[in-house]
């Protein structure tokens, strides 16, 4: 099998984590991206990676990337709090302290993460060629697939996988059934500085754990912080030394800081509860929106979201995979958002794609027949990758529940559920 030629269409999280798993066993990969450069596109909020994330990047990175993971990783809030719009506390969900590495939870730059991702795969390697749009593939007689690309170019591989995302257009050729719906909910974003100076303005409570806040019907906000304080980071890695590429990005502005410490704010509803121009609207008036609908909230929360640069505020639609039955397996397969694209609302979409990343890297190198190993592949990561999608949009209608009777009875049964761990945690002392 290490003579098979891979193609991987896509060069986001998971296919270039897949890339680099299959590069260090040896397998010929290709990874084909239509950025013309590594920075054209950008994404500028922070990533949480769960223990499999980190397993995958652990299993897939060669030894002096993963510790350049860690010490560009922030430092994690590992609870997680549920509060009232008024900052009332409904219930802590603490997590143990954990000694390694690979087991915790942890927040990273996208920018960040996507350099260390990219190492050793640019340049003189070829794995990652840019400026290819993909457009079409044809199986020839002899088994292989060839791609053809915007440009005019085509190249054949034996196996294709499809990392190209949501909108992926190898799925729409391979598996036209499979759809990719507007959920109705709409998000706007923001990054709240974490700073000497920041920092007395809000409850400590904001930037030392993650918060889920409970506000009236039909509303939702969620807080994350991606606090550098004290953690080895992009801009100062402590005693590690950093790979070339791996630090600050050449991209200016708030929204592309990849070295300084924030809080990322999601404020969320029903698409008919903005104006209609929403999509329209820069990062200045879109904070202005929320500043206005989420008047009477806890000052601290309001100020997360006046205190943030208005350049760090985006429209974010959400959007969700529509989960299907099995299909043949063949030479071409799919990972990540290309086949279970879900809501952000747990948090896990990019640690399902580094899943199936190291899942396939795993059935790739793993001698016999590959598309024997790829049947193996999909049949898990349709079990795992779709009840993650499902839990995910479960999760989002909650976010923005708009009856009455059920938001208030969710906040009873999470006091409830708060003072039931109080007494348990105090007897056990």
């Amino acid at each position: 099998m290490t003579n098979m030629r891979v193609a991987v269409v896509g060069g986001g999280i998971g296919g270039l984590c897949l890339a680099q798993g299959l590069h260090g066993a040896g397998i010929d990969v290709t990874v084909y991206e239509r950025d013309r450069t590594p920075s054209d596109r950008l994404q500028g909020y922070r990533v949480h990676i769960d223990p499999d994330g980190s397993r995958a990047l652990r299993d897939c990175l060669p030894p002096e990337l993963w510790e350049a993971f860690l010490a560009t990783s922030g430092r994690g809030a590992q609870d997680f709090r549920f509060l009232s719009h008024r900052m009332r506390p409904l219930l802590t969900l603490e997590s143990p302290s954990v000694t390694d590495p690979v087991d915790a939870h942890h927040s990273v730059s996208r920018i960040t993460l996507r350099q260390i991702l990219l190492s050793g795969l640019e340049g003189p390697s070829g794995v990652v060629r840019f400026g290819k749009t993909f457009e079409s593939y044809t199986r020839d007689p002899e088994g292989t697939v060839t791609l053809r690309f915007a440009d005019g170019t085509a190249e054949a591989a034996d196996i294709v996988i499809a990392a190209d995302g949501g909108n992926s257009r190898v799925r729409r050729q391979y598996l036209p059934h499979a759809r990719r719906v507007d959920t109705g909910i709409v998000t706007i974003a923001g990054k709240f500085p974490l700073t000497a100076a920041t920092r007395p303005l809000i409850d400590p409570g904001l930037y030392e754990a993650i918060n889920m806040v409970i506000p009236p019907r039909g509303l939702g906000m969620f807080a994350a912080p991606h606090d550098l304080a004290g953690a080895g980071n992009a801009g100062n890695a402590g005693s590690t030394v950093l790979p070339p590429g791996i630090g600050r990005t050449e991209r200016e502005g708030a929204l592309f800081d990849n070295t300084g410490g924030y809080v990322m704010w999601a404020f969320g509803a029903a698409t008919g509860r903005f104006p209609h121009d929403l999509a329209t609207m820069d990062g200045g008036r879109l904070r202005d929106i929320v500043t206005r609908m989420t008047e009477g909230w806890h000052p601290d929360l309001r100020t997360l979201v006046t205190a943030s640069d208005p350049d760090t505020v985006s429209l974010l639609p959400i959007r969700t995979s529509v989960p299907i039955g099995p299909w043949p397996a063949t030479n071409i397969t799919l990972l990540g958002d290309a086949i279970h694209s879900m809501t952000p609302m747990r948090g896990i979409g990019a640690n399902i794609a580094l899943r199936d990343a190291r899942s396939l890297r795993d059935a790739l190198t793993g001698g016999g027949d590959p598309v024997a190993a790829i049947a193996v592949y999909e049949a898990r990561m349709r079990e795992y990758g779709f009840a993650a999608v499902r839990d995910s949009l479960k999760a989002a209608h909650r976010f923005v529940d708009e009856n009455p009777v059920a938001r208030a009875g969710l906040r009873t049964f999470l006091r409830a559920a708060g003072h039931l761990t109080a007494l348990r945690r105090k007897a056990s002392l």
